[in-house]
């Protein structure tokens, strides 16, 4: 499915580069309709080369700059060296010559540019057909052309410089429509508004097996549900978020670790999904966007195991996921461990799938029985990120292609699990609205219960009365501090597009949070245990994380303090968003930032 897919991209990509070759500047490109005009857009076939495009455009790393975003938000280390680092990101300290943030900005107006060229093709093609299949077939493209330019302004509005960025509605026609001016923001959120309101009827439910991956009804009702939420329009996002929960056909997968690696991809579950593969594309630089892998895949493994270990979890996070609580109803929660022995699982399957901890006897990693087999866990690291990762089908991430450290996991950048959440926040109205509070447990319950861990709320309450509930009795405003600090973090840890920056931004708590996790300390234990390949016993150093609270008379180890110059450093008004590149600064004649 992902070859056929691609195999479309490798003939589109040369038609492409003609299209986007840039200057200093990203947004100023040579006039793509000196080439193309009279000679290329002419079919619908034309059409959809031109749509494979703007998905090869999505496909680039850096339009979610997933490492980089995640270190700005409160759920990482930024890699090898504890208790030092000079990541500017994690140390909020970053400016517009950041090079990660220019590459996002460059990757998000690629998008855009070939999104246009598609609109304005469209616009010239479209009276020119007469079959009705033709006819039908070009609206669909270019319903799907005008939701990926909603996309990438929805992700330019959202990560820079508050939202207020230049505004490309057609391909310019001249060097001089190169030059833009910044763009109020309530103008570039009205522009991405109405492209997706545009698309969102257009679209289809779902494609044919060979067209998975393309965007969907479901996927734009689900932006236009997060859009509005964003903006604390409560109404009008749960309103969104119903639609995309009964009419599209979406249900949890069983095994929440069906979302996060090359197993059951395009599942259910699955809303908006970045197709990869891991074929190989010879004559250009491993790296070039050219190529249909992804590079994430090694970032988040221990060095062991062909990893570069550039984003650990924070100590925090890896807490939390230790410490939910299990559903002692559930029988998923007794397991054969790695000894063969039948016992209570020791962690969550939310965990399990989610991170890898050194005690965590009942999931292999990187074809190891344990985690503790396959990496030492040194360096004061306790724990490492398995999304992203190709822990379950190789022992090594070298090994995964023919290329160094390729991946092809797709990346699911919306799934339900996220919209059941942020339905029940809507509900609620960010934690001001008790008058729905049980319909709101109801969706935060499924996905808890999905993972066997105990539910919220009175016991024998809610849609599973026999399953454990923690017996608190919930209001609005509790349930929102749970979503805050509890659920969305475990569930979603990164995913999506800065999901997390981008949450604690919208909540006002983006200083507060750095401020009270800067005042954590934690203490480390040995791990020691029998190999799984030699038989011998053998020792983990300071691989298992505690939190101070649970022995208060042990010695702080100051290896897992996190985010104390993080906050100091923080001010709302500079580092809430990336700002503008200093390249379009530098460029864009008539770019003026605010």
């Amino acid at each position: 499915m992902k070859i056929k897919i691609y195999k479309k991209i490798a003939v589109t990509l040369a038609i492409a580069m003609v299209f986007t070759a840039c200057s200093d500047s990203f947004l100023e490109q040579t006039n793509p309709n000196e080439p193309t005009t009279d000679t290329f857009w002419k079919t619908t076939g034309d059409l959809y080369y031109g749509v494979v495009s703007i998905y090869n455009a999505l496909k680039e790393d850096n339009v979610l700059l997933i490492k980089d975003e995640t270190y700005r938000s409160d759920l990482s280390w930024p890699g090898f060296g504890r208790p030092t680092t000079d990541n500017v990101a994690y140390l909020q300290i970053f400016n517009n010559s950041y090079a990660p943030s220019n590459l996002k900005w460059g990757a998000l107006y690629r998008g855009v540019f070939r999104a246009n060229q598609v609109i304005a093709a469209y616009e010239r093609i479209a009276p020119t057909l007469t079959k009705d299949t033709d006819i039908a077939a070009a609206k669909v493209m270019y319903a799907e052309a005008k939701a990926l330019r909603g996309l990438f302004y929805f992700y330019l509005y959202n990560c820079f410089n508050n939202g207020s960025v230049p505004l490309f509605d057609s391909v310019p026609q001249s060097a001089n429509e190169y030059n833009k001016p910044l763009s109020p923001a309530e103008t570039v959120k009205a522009f991405y508004l109405a492209d997706f309101e545009d698309s969102k009827d257009i679209l289809p439910i779902s494609w044919s097996a060979a067209s998975k991956g393309r965007i969907t009804s479901g996927a734009v009702y689900a932006m236009l549900g997060q859009s509005y939420l964003y903006e604390k329009d409560y109404v009008k996002a749960a309103e969104l978020f119903k639609k995309v929960i009964t009419n599209f056909g979406f249900a949890l997968t069983t095994d929440i670790g069906s979302n996060f690696t090359s197993r059951d991809e395009h599942n259910s579950e699955s809303i908006l999904e970045v197709n990869y593969a891991t074929e190989y594309k010879s004559g250009i630089s491993v790296n070039d966007i050219q190529q249909v892998s992804s590079a994430i895949g090694g970032q988040f493994a221990s060095g062991s195991v062909g990893g570069f270990r550039t984003v650990l979890p924070s100590s925090w996070l890896t807490m939390l996921y230790k410490n939910e609580k299990l559903d002692q109803t559930d029988l998923r929660n007794i397991a054969k461990a790695a000894d063969g022995t039948i016992k209570a699982r020791k962690y969550s399957l939310r965990a399990s799938q989610s991170i890898a901890l050194v005690d965590d006897e009942f999931t292999p990693y990187y074809l190891s029985a344990t985690p503790a087999d396959a990496t030492p866990f040194n360096n004061s690291e306790t724990s490492y990120f398995r999304k992203y990762s190709n822990w379950d089908i190789v022992a090594n991430e070298k090994q995964v292609a023919t290329s160094f450290f390729r991946s092809g996991i797709n990346v699911r950048i919306i799934r339900l699990a996220d919209i059941y959440l942020l339905y029940a926040e809507s509900l609620i109205k960010g934690g001001t609205d008790n008058s729905a509070l049980d319909q709101a447990l109801l969706y935060v319950n499924k996905v808890r219960r999905r993972s066997a861990v105990q539910l919220l709320g009175p016991i024998g309450s809610g849609e599973y009365p026999t399953n454990d509930h923690d017996d608190i009795t919930y209001t609005a405003q509790s349930l929102m501090n749970h979503l805050m600090y509890i659920e969305r973090p475990l569930e979603l840890a990164i995913e999506g597009n800065a999901t997390r920056t981008i949450d604690m931004r919208r909540w006002g708590i983006t200083k507060t949070r750095m401020q009270e996790l800067s005042t954590r300390r934690y203490y480390a234990t040995d791990y020691i245990f029998k190999s799984s390949t030699t038989g011998q016993n053998v020792t983990r150093f300071t691989s298992v994380l505690h939190d101070l609270s649970e022995s208060p008379t042990k010695p702080i180890n100051a290896n897992f303090n996190e985010f104390g110059n993080s906050v100091k450093n923080f001010d709302a008004n500079i580092h809430s968003y990336w700002p503008i590149p200093s390249s379009e600064l530098t460029s864009n004649t008539a770019l003026i930032t605010n």
